[in-house]
């Protein structure tokens, strides 16, 4: 769990100011000396407050002038518009392009805008190889053995602890692990509905949910979503009577990259409880901010036991490793008995590993460089859709995450766009992935995980010259 220093919450109400439009590209920011003064610190910390703004390229420093806001390319390209779904649920058969794009997986010959995780040359594979070895030492019988039911105690453990940073106040006995993330989600969704049951979701959402809740029989009803503050309350409440279960991505959701406001989250956690309508929330994304604070969870507002929150750390640390979890609040039981009868039991060396990297804070260490890489490669994204793109082309602003959401004019299509872009070895996400209705034909998803480079940038603007030509 990071420590949030003076710092941070200062350099976080500054770019708040910044990111909401009330410092302005240009505006003069107080000098250092002028921020000691206001805000009671010493020096180093006023320094450190324009170090972290630096690193967010939010801020740049002028010569014998001090410190104004950047002027950002990502402020000339405006955002999409909030979506706007049929309020009508469906189980219609998620498109066959997801198959195609996902099927792309591993192929070195790519250039994999299309799969939103890190690239391997962000992590720490070779920490995470020593992690390995030290496990098949500590564990009784080298792990062979099942472990409890619930799952590896140091890893629940640890997850408890972090959970402190986002108000989640957990204990390792409130936490069960799974085989990652879709794992957690298929467990609750089992638990909880029933062929037939609506599952009320974000729109547009990521493509392995559509398919999940599809394959067990239920429907979908899709929720209008602002890029930026997530779903639309009102059209939640309008439709809470015609749902029976609520999953969300409340922090940097794919592929919109919307962050929720607290009191969004607070608002939607009270309007399901008093409906007694469950909400599955994926936190997965979470702990990839851009800021200086990680967004707290619907969990930390939960009271009645409510809210069932997953995470893993297939976003974040090694996705081949299938290390998820998921805190079921009342529903805990119900869990246990479908990982009984269909796990029985977690990889027990993998999980001891993972569990011993977070406890040792090499994981926090990790996080640290990997969120400002992000951070870095979506400004030069930014950059390059703004340089090379068409004109009229809209993007989201996300704020952690690991996607950025492209929309062009109408007559961008995005799936012939797909296919003219795999002749040139680059892969993408096409719109129509993100939901079973007729919609998103002129929208991308890009994921911003791959190390940047030169020959990243030219990727993009091949992409940009083949959009044009449409």
């Amino acid at each position: 769990m990071e420590k949030v220093y003076r710092y941070n919450e200062i350099a976080s109400g500054i770019a708040a100011q910044i990111r909401d439009g009330i410092l302005r590209s240009g505006d003069k920011l107080p000098s250092v000396r002028m921020l000691c003064k206001e805000y009671a610190v010493g020096m180093n910390t006023a320094k450190r407050v324009f170090l972290e703004l630096e690193a967010q390229s939010l801020v740049e420093a002028k010569p014998q002038s001090g410190f104004f806001v950047s002027n950002r390319r990502v402020e000339r390209l405006p955002l999409p518009a909030v979506s706007k779904p049929s309020l009508i649920a469906n189980h219609h058969e998620p498109s066959e392009l997801s198959t195609r794009v996902y099927s792309s997986i591993g192929r070195g010959d790519l250039t994999l805008f299309s799969i939103g995780v890190p690239s391997g040359s962000l992590l720490p594979l070779a920490k995470l190889k020593k992690e390995i070895l030290y496990a098949t030492r500590a564990l009784k019988e080298g792990g062979t053995e099942y472990e409890p039911l619930q799952g590896n105690v140091k890893l629940r453990r640890m997850v408890a602890v972090r959970s402190l940073g986002w108000g989640g106040n957990l204990h390792e006995d409130d936490l069960i692990t799974t085989a990652g993330g879709v794992n957690a989600l298929s467990f609750c969704l089992m638990a909880l509905g029933k062929p037939g049951d609506t599952v009320a979701i974000e729109s547009p959402c990521y493509p392995g949910i559509l398919q999940l809740v599809i394959s067990l029989g239920l429907k979908v009803l899709e929720l209008p979503t602002h890029p930026v503050t997530g779903i639309e309350i009102d059209a939640l409440r309008k439709v809470v009577s015609k749902i029976d279960i609520c999953l969300l991505i409340p922090n940097f959701n794919t592929p919109l990259g919307s962050c929720m406001p607290d009191a969004h989250k607070k608002e939607v956690v009270q309007l399901l409880a008093a409906s007694n309508i469950p909400l599955i929330e994926d936190d997965i994304y979470g702990d990839l901010y851009f800021g200086t604070q990680r967004p707290r969870c619907c969990k930390s507002f939960d009271t009645e036991g409510n809210v069932l929150w997953c995470s893993a750390v297939s976003k974040t640390l090694a996705p081949g490793y299938r290390v998820g979890w998921v805190a079921p609040g009342k529903y805990k039981e119900k869990l246990l008995k479908l990982k009984l009868v269909h796990a029985l039991a977690s990889t027990s060396v993998i999980h001891e590993a993972v569990g011993n990297f977070l406890k040792t804070g090499r994981y926090d260490r990790h996080l640290h460089q990997l969120r400002r890489t992000l951070q870095h490669n979506y400004q030069h994204f930014i950059d390059a859709v703004t340089e090379y793109f068409p004109e009229g082309t809209k993007t989201t602003r996300p704020q952690g995450g690991l996607a950025i959401w492209i929309e062009f004019n109408k007559e961008v299509d995005a799936v012939k766009l797909y296919e003219l872009a795999m002749k040139q070895k680059i892969s993408i996400a096409p719109g129509p992935m993100f939901t079973l209705q007729d919609q998103y034909q002129n929208c991308i998803r890009l994921c911003i995980g791959l190390p940047w480079s030169d020959e990243l940038k030219f990727k993009l603007k091949q992409l940009g010259n083949l959009a044009k030509m449409m």
